[in-house]
Parts: structure tokens; C-alpha cells; sequence
């Protein structure tokens, strides 16, 4: 019910619920915002939001989080105590914190040596063996690269990949999500479930949903396994789960992500797909009705997904965050906390703005004259200065002119080098 995004200047921002200071805002008395507000200022590397908590990493490795730590310690803080700010969990003394994923109750990292960490409910034997923890607990000793888990409230499983890119899950199989080919949740001595090799090698990428799984494999086939009772592994049926993996789409599925019930998938040609549950429009194809095939919702330009429990986040290739689906605690960000009956949106709106494809980029032409006009891409309105040096060691630069950005963001320079000298051009943005 709450959203996190993370801006190229490594702050962090978020939105939605905050019931259980899962924003990480401190405010001990509004409980929901529908517009995104930042958090932490810089130096923000990865972030992960689970069902009441939030995690994220900083650029010195260390792990970081705030929200819900009733449910079993999912904060990994020593205590059952929620917080609303930011509180380091791991600090950044190698091995680093790489990684991480964060559940209904319970919270998984990975460190730089290649070991899998979990905190939190372990009712299902999730963390892989042993009675819920409210600290840390090595999982795996090393090898692990990639992890995820599933939102559920009661069901949950882990999912991680081993460097041999073999596909490994522990935890609740209820419907047959870890694709073992059982519906058995498996408890060696009395409780702890252990990890199972599931596939051998060659999976690249990995989801958890509600009671279900996806992975990708190298050739860029799409796979799941687990329930399916809304469509969400997208084979053309709605009324039976799986045990086994099956193959979704055959090739040119990039990335994935998997929500309560629906799952969003990116092809290599930038455009993003959706199936599933669909009751609060989460799936974006402006309905309100599930789907058990993948249905294009975007042609093109997507970069990156995340899928919430009813809603869905994605990024254009312009930097513009855009979002669908629940709203009801503000988790969109776009203002609103939706309308009645359905407090959703069912068509992509976009949620923070882009900046023009191109952004940055300097190009040159020789014009007549000894001539050279620079053309530069920036944020419309803005002004910028054109600075030359003749070395860079040390460099001496001197400002030649400034121009402001016209509404495309598009200016130009002209100016006559010294062809006796060696020329060096910056273009910077000043007040």
C-alpha cells in the first residue's frame, strides 16, 4: 500500500500508506500522503519495499529500514518495535550489503561475499529453517547473486539464484509455487524448510507473487509456477495452479515483476505487458477485468517495472515515473486517493516527470568561418554557460557566452576556436 522511487541524485522518495512509518517520514500523525516526498537526501543505491516495511542500501553498503517489525522482527533491528525513520541495520563494513528484498513479515539481503540473509516471520520456513528472528540470519554462506520474495499474507516463499545461475526456493508451497512438482511445504525435523534446487542453470532473473513465481532464462523465455486463479501466470487458464515450471512466453522477455496476483514483464523493444488480477485496474489497459494472456499495455520505452500488491510502478527511457491501479492510501503519488467505486486508475499516469531523450548530450558542427556551433539538450528554461580551455592539466576555464534553453530544452553556441591551440568546451548550468 505504499511506494518507494529513487532518483538519479540517490535521493529517495516515497509515498501511500504510512500507517506503520513505512515512509520513513517520522510524522506520528498522518498516516497516508498522495504525493511523493523525499526522504533521504543522497546517497541512495537500491531500495525495496515489502508489505508494512521498507529497506534500502547507501552507497557505503550498509542496510537501512523503517515501517512494520511487529509481524516477527521484519526490520532485523533486535526488537519488535516499529519505526518511522530511516534506522541502519547492517552497516557498511565488508562484506557490503548488495541486495534486498522485503516481504509481508519478513525481509531477505544479500551481502558481497555472496551470502543470503533473512529477518522475520519464518511461520512457512521462508529464511530457510528455524523459528522467526528478529536480527539477521545467514541463510546461505556464499555463492547466492540474485534473490526475491513473495507477497502474501499468510503463504510466503524465497526465491535466490546461485552463480552457476541455478534457481534455488524455500517456503510455503501451498499452490505449487516453488515448482517443485509437489504441493507439499516440505519440514525436515519438525519445521525448517530448506532450500531446493529447482532449476539447474541458466536462469537469469526471478519474481515472487502471491503464492506464485516467475524467473526468466537466458534465451529470454518467461517461466512460472504456483497459483493461478486470476491469470496471473498468463497461459491461458484462470482456474488451476502449476507445480511445475511452465514456459509463459518463449523469448524476449527482459524483466519481470510480480505483484498479489498480477504480473508485469518488459520485451526488448521496451514495451511492458501485463496479466492477472486486474480489479483495481492494475494492469493498465484501461478495464477493470482480469486477463490470463499477456496483453500489451506500453509499445515501447520502458525501462524498469515494479508491481505492488494492486498497483504498478514503471520508467520510460526519459526518466518519467508513471503508475496504475490501487490508490486508495495515495501509493500512486499523483495527488488523489482515487474515486469511488474503484479508488484506482486503469490507465498509466505519469507520476513524476522525464526530461527530454538526449538530455545532456553535446554535439558539434563545423560551420564556415573557422566556425563551430554546439548544440546542447537541457531543461527548458534553464541557463547555461559555454566554457573553453586550452589544457586539462590543469584546466583554466573561461566563460564565452550563456544562453538560456529554449522549450524543448534544445540551445546552441557559436563560437571561432583558435586552430593554433588545442580547444576544450564544457557546457555548465549557472543561475
Amino acid at each position: 500500500m505504499h511506494s518507494l522511487f529513487l532518483k538519479s541524485d540517490g535521493s529517495l522518495w516515497s509515498m501511500g500508506s504510512d500507517q506503520y512509518g513505512q515512509l520513513g517520514d517520522g510524522n506520528a500523525t498522518t498516516y497516508k500522503t498522495n504525493l511523493p516526498e523525499m526522504i533521504v537526501a543522497s546517497g541512495v543505491t537500491t531500495i525495496a519495499a515489502g508489505g508494512f516495511q521498507s529497506l534500502f542500501i547507501k552507497g557505503d553498503g550498509s542496510l537501512w529500514a523503517m515501517g512494520n517489525n511487529d509481524f516477527g522482527g521484519e526490520l532485523g533491528d533486535g526488537t519488535f518495535n516499529n519505526t518511522n525513520r530511516p534506522e541502519q541495520i547492517v552497516p557498511g563494513i565488508p562484506p557490503l550489503v548488495t541486495a534486498i528484498a522485503g516481504a509481508y513479515d519478513y525481509s531477505l539481503f544479500l551481502k558481497s561475499d555472496g551470502s543470503l540473509w533473512g529477518m522475520g516471520d519464518n511461520a512457512e520456513g521462508q529464511l530457510g529453517g528455524g523459528p522467526l528472528t528478529k536480527i539477521p540470519k545467514e541463510i546461505v554462506t556464499n555463492n547466492v547473486t540474485t534473490i526475491a520474495a513473495g507477497y502474501s499474507t499468510y503463504f510466503e516463499e524465497s526465491l535466490f539464484l546461485m552463480n552457476d545461475t541455478s534457481l534455488w526456493a524455500m517456503g510455503d508451497n501451498s499452490y505449487g509455487e516453488l515448482g517443485n512438482g509437489t504441493y507439499t511445504t516440505i519440514y525436515p525435523n519438525g519445521r525448517a524448510n530448506l532450500p531446493q534446487k529447482i532449476v539447474p542453470a541458466n536462469v537469469t532473473a526471478i519474481a515472487g507473487g502471491g503464492e506464485y513465481s516467475l524467473f526468466l532464462m537466458g534465451d529470454g523465455s518467461l517461466w512460472g509456477m504456483g497459483r493461478n486463479d486470476y491469470g496471473q501466470l498468463g497461459d491461458g487458464t484462470s482456474n488451476s495452479s502449476t507445480n511445475l515450471p511452465e514456459m509463459i512466453v518463449t523469448n524476449g522477455v527482459t524483466a519481470i515483476a510480480a505483484g498479489s496476483y498480477h504480473s508485469l514483464f518488459i520485451k526488448n523493444d521496451g514495451s511492458l505487458w501485463a496479466m492477472g488480477d486486474n480489479q483495481y485496474g492494475e494492469l493498465g489497459d484501461g478495464t477493470y477485468n482480469n486477463t490470463n494472456r499477456p496483453e500489451m499495455i506500453v509499445a515501447s520505452g520502458v525501462t524498469a517495472i515494479a508491481a505492488g500488491a494492486y498497483h504498478s510502478l514503471f520508467i520510460k527511457n526519459d526518466g518519467s515515473l508513471w503508475a496504475m491501479g490501487f490508490n486508495i492510501n495515495g501509493q500512486l503519488g499523483d495527488g488523489t486517493y482515487g474515486s469511488a467505486p474503484y479508488y484506482a486508475t486503469n490507465r498509466p499516469e505519469q507520476i513524476v516527470a522525464g526530461v527530454p531523450l538526449g538530455y545532456n548530450q553535446i554535439s558539434a558542427q563545423v560551420l564556415s568561418g573557422n566556425n563551430v556551433q554546439l548544440s546542447f539538450v537541457g531543461a527548458a528554461g534553464t541557463n547555461y554557460a559555454l566554457d573553453r580551455t586550452f589544457k586539462l592539466s590543469p584546466a583554466n576555464w573561461v566563460p564565452q557566452v550563456t544562453n538560456p534553453a529554449g522549450p524543448g530544452g534544445v540551445l546552441l553556441f557559436t563560437n571561432t576556436p583558435d586552430p593554433a591551440t588545442n580547444n576544450f568546451w564544457r557546457v555548465r548550468s549557472v543561475p
